[in-house]
């Protein structure tokens, strides 16, 4: 039967009062909500209103739905029309609630059957003419609807791609209004969207550190860096190379199984920037300019959406001319690389977004960047001061390595030997992964930079040797506990290098290799 014949037989019945009711999702952090839209229509004076805890765009979706509908051919008799958005003690923001409204105003007034709407998701957002428009968080929402049991889900057809990533139901990719009741109506020939799962083209091997010459312990500080997960600050004049080495860090960290890829594109499908993909498949890089702001760099905003910190999640966070950063807004950083989440609190609701990437960071050592060679700085003391001052203490212990990136000498630059590629590097560190992977089954944690305070000496089992050299070390350097947990954790990655149980008094001296730039630089 049609929808115009049903319409005209809810009438021909006296039917006064019809109701309509499908669902959607609202995306709350990373994480979907179902959101049901219940259309009442009856006698009385006619109106169009909305409920239900509504910002101010969704609210305007009231003129959007009701022109959208008259201008793709649904006359709507003089009625009393209430939408309600529940539950209602969720706040609903966005425009992706248009399609799922306009679908329940249509079926209360007989031109979709209830039967065809069943177990079915509507995402979109509507255009006066009735076309629809991509929105951002479809891949939380079609993960929720997997949870659901849902068959069906209506999405605009820019974003059925990434809909299609959990499988298990049916996705429609539309284009328009007038689309979406033809195939709830059985009418046409629109078929479900299809693509072969083929994997997404990879592309991080256009950066490989066999281009990078010399290098060699800057080199295996980061290996060792992205096989725990440590953060690492890289000091040293302009031109070593420390840019480079940073973009080429996706390129040995181990590749992202399933449930990291989803979790990742969940991210950037909030973030509205997954562009088309249906995953991302590679270890993201995330390289802000110094002139971020707190929104943007930890999430927020007006509408709250994931920071650049949670988009390096799994990944590299970059801050390269790291002293050109405001200091308030790095200074945010210090919560996150803790406890390796963002919270971001408003009036109405919190949101928590992962920030589970590795803080790489690069700067000078001075303002013209060439202390201490004094030949070429002709920075004052003070200068220098004032400006290695930038970075706090607190947030220089968030760093669990600090390295110094030298001058590439004539002769390793002109070197014809071939330099080891990023493959031999990343085998190696993905062993290391591997032997973190079989020690901390079952826990929260995944890796040596993760371990809990309290949890240190448990799985930093050291040899007798590397006790007294890292006893002797915490005196002689005033190290804080902070300082003495992240040294035990760099020492035990380096030991998962090496493929030893014990933490050896060599992998100690190695760890405490890498705070001897911070005692030079922000040391007496």
């Amino acid at each position: 039967m049609s929808g115009t014949r049903i319409f005209m037989n809810l009438f021909r019945k006296g039917k006064d009062t019809m109701l309509g009711k499908v669902y959607s999702a609202a995306v709350l952090g990373i994480e979907a909500e179902l959101i049901t839209a219940e259309a009442d229509v009856k006698d009385g004076l006619p109106c169009f209103s909305m409920v239900g805890a509504l910002a101010c765009e969704t609210r305007e979706a009231r003129e959007r739905v009701r022109i959208a509908l008259e201008n793709s051919g649904y006359r709507l008799p003089v009625k009393r029309i209430t939408v309600n958005l529940s539950p209602a003690d969720i706040r609903k923001e966005g425009t992706a609630f248009d399609l799922s409204i306009a679908i329940a105003v249509l079926t209360a007034f007989g031109y979709i059957s209830e039967q065809s709407i069943e177990k079915s998701m509507f995402l979109g957002e509507l255009c006066l003419d009735g076309s629809i428009n991509p929105v951002p968080g479809v891949l939380p929402s079609a993960c929720l609807a997997k949870e659901e049991g849902f068959l069906q889900v209506f999405v605009p057809q820019e974003n059925a791609r990434e809909a299609t990533a959990v499988g298990d139901f049916f996705v429609y990719g539309v284009t328009c209004l007038r689309e979406v009741v033809d195939i709830l109506n059985g009418n046409g020939d629109i078929l479900p969207y299809h693509e072969e799962k083929t994997p997404e083209e990879v592309t991080r091997e256009r950066y490989d550190f066999s281009e990078v010459h010399g290098q060699r312990m800057a080199k295996r500080a980061l290996e060792i860096a992205a096989a725990g997960r440590h953060n690492v600050l890289m000091i040293g004049p302009p031109g070593t190379g420390k840019t480079m080495l940073a973009k080429r860090i996706p390129t040995i960290l181990p590749a992202l199984n399933f449930e990291e890829s989803l979790e990742i594109s969940k991210i950037y499908s909030v973030a509205g920037r997954l562009a088309g993909k249906r995953l991302i498949t590679e270890p993201p890089f995330q390289a802000p300019h110094h002139t971020v702001t707190q929104s943007a760099l930890a999430g927020g905003g007006r509408r709250a959406t994931p920071g650049m910190i949670s988009l390096a999640h799994k990944g590299v966070l970059f801050l390269d001319e790291f002293p050109e950063f405001r200091r308030e807004t790095i200074e945010i950083l210090r919560q996150p690389l803790e406890e390796r989440k963002i919270t971001v609190a408003r009036f109405d609701a919190t949101y928590e977004y992962p920030a589970g990437g590795m803080l790489v960071a690069a700067m000078n050592p001075c303002g013209c960047g060439f202390y201490p060679d004094r030949s070429r700085c002709n920075c004052s003391a003070t200068q220098i001061k004032r400006y290695l001052g930038k970075i706090s203490r607190p947030l220089l212990e968030r760093f669990d390595m600090c390295m110094e990136v030298l001058p590439v000498s004539f002769r390793d630059l002109k070197k014809e030997t071939k330099e080891e590629g990023s493959a031999e590097i990343r085998k190696r560190v993905e062993a290391a992964r591997a032997r973190q992977e079989e020690r901390y089954r079952g826990m929260p944690f995944f890796c040596n930079s993760e371990v809990p305070g309290g949890e240190v000496t448990k799985y930093c089992v050291l040899t007798e040797a590397a006790k007294h050299r890292i006893e002797e070390a915490y005196e002689r350097l005033s190290l804080s506990a902070r300082s003495y947990h992240r040294i035990l954790k760099t020492a035990r990655t380096i030991a998962d290098l090496a493929g030893s149980e014990e933490i050896e008094e060599t992998h100690v001296a190695e760890a405490l290799m890498y705070r001897e730039p911070d005692r030079k630089y922000w040391g007496e």
